[in-house]
This record gives C-alpha cells, structure tokens and sequence, in this order.
C-alpha cells in the first residue's frame, strides 16, 4: 500500500521503456514517493523491462496507476504541473522546479490533489498533454543541451518536493561526536589557552596583550566546535606543555 504521506502523484505520459519507467520508480522512491500513474506506456502494462530495473522500488510498479489518456490519468487531481524543457505557445504560470514544488507542497498542505506530469523519452509532451495542466515546469538547463531522460526529470522534481516537504536539513554536523561545545566549554579552553601563552610570555609587547587576549578569545567564539574538539585541543596544549618540562 502507498504510504500515508501527503504527496504529489507523478504521472508518466506515454512512457516507451520499461527501462526507463522502472529508473522514475527509483527515482521516485529515492525521496519517498510512492504515487506513479502511467498513461498509455508505449509497450503496454505490466512491463518485465520496468520491473528489473526498478529494484528495490518496484512496489511502485505493481500499484502504479494505469490510464489510457491524459484526462484519465489526472481526473480527480485539483491541480496539474507540466515538466517540459521548450517554450510554448500555451500561456500558463511557468516554475523553476524549486519553486513548483514550495507551491505544491503549500497546495497539499491546503487539501488539495496534485499530480505532476512528465513527457514521452524521445520528445516530450505535446501542447495537447499540456493544455491539461494548470501550470508548467520548466528546468534552467543548458538551451544548447535541453533534453533530459525520463528519470533524470522525476529524479530532479523528487529532490525539490522532499526539500519543500521540509525532510532535507541544509546544514548538519555528522559524525561519531557531534555534541556541540556550549559556552562553558569555549570559555573553559579560552582560558586554559590564555593562561599556558601568558606564562609563555606570548602576549607581547604589553600594551598590546589585552587585545591580542580579545582576538584569541574572538578566534575561538568563530570555531563550530564540537566537546570532542575542546577536549582535543586541551590535550594538545598539555602534551605540548609536557614536552617541554
């Protein structure tokens, strides 16, 4: 069963190979998106093409939803994107994917059904397929080289839905130690430091010592430190100090 996760749902128009519908189910599931429709695939339905080359994500392939045309694919959504990569005549809202997928995310979080679809390998929708979708996405690639494959696409739009869904952190510390070091412990090394360079005679000449303390405590404040690294430098301060007695 798909999981209970608000989601668009990607619909696949005309797909020609099994190869390439098994990839978008990879891609899909990669970021936790279990809702394939596919309209009218070239080679018919159930593909083994799709199957071996979805892997771990063919559960997608077994549920996916199958329709003979475009209107039957996307009939009980309340709003459609059209992935395409050339201008058209049609007028509609046009969205970097990035910002397709902020306005689905806040359309869905509102209850509303949304479906987001992709074209045929070789040329991609017709304006008939798109005349159907309320608005377009287009992807800011090289105009001399426009053409992506099929789950290059889904997989891009994958990875800006899971970014609207709020699921990817921009910035996170990893590792086996990643307690970060709180004030208490910045001040504690600051003056461990302070103190073993001022028996060292290291803040000279004298007028300028008290601004030679402030940078150094000011260069320790600017360092994202974890306990594990006060500690480090704690004891690389004493095993240096030990060297010298």
């Amino acid at each position: 069963m798909p999981t209970d996760t608000p989601q668009p749902s990607f619909v696949l128009i005309r797909p020609q190979m099994g190869e390439n519908i098994g990839a978008a189910a990879r891609a899909m599931w990669n970021f936790g998106l279990d809702r394939m429709r596919i309209v009218a695939p070239r080679d018919g339905w159930p593909n083994p093409a799709a199957d071996a080359m979805a892997s771990g994500a063919g559960r997608l392939l077994d549920e996916a939803e199958v329709s003979e045309d475009v209107a039957g694919g996307i009939a009980d959504r309340t709003y459609v994107y059209a992935t395409t990569a050339r201008p058209r005549e049609l007028t509609k809202p046009v969205f970097s994917p990035e910002a397709a997928m902020k306005d689905a995310a806040e359309r869905i979080a509102r209850g509303e059904k949304v479906a987001v679809m992709f074209g045929p390998e070789r040329s991609g929708m017709e304006n008939a397929d798109i005349a159907h979708a309320n608005a377009i996405i287009t992807v800011p690639v090289n105009p001399e080289f426009p053409s992506l494959n099929l789950a290059q696409c889904v997989l891009l739009v994958g990875y800006e839905w899971r970014r609207a869904a709020g699921e990817i952190e921009d910035v996170v510390v990893q590792g086996q130690t990643t307690q970060i070091a709180d004030q208490r412990d910045t001040e504690a090394l600051a003056r461990h430091y302070e103190e073993r360079l001022e028996e060292a005679g290291f803040f000279y000449p004298e007028h300028k010592a008290e601004n030679m303390k402030v940078n150094l405590r000011n260069l320790w404040s600017r360092m994202p430190m974890t306990r594990a690294d006060v500690q480090m430098l704690h004891g690389v301060l004493r095993q240096l100090l030990r060297g010298k007695s």
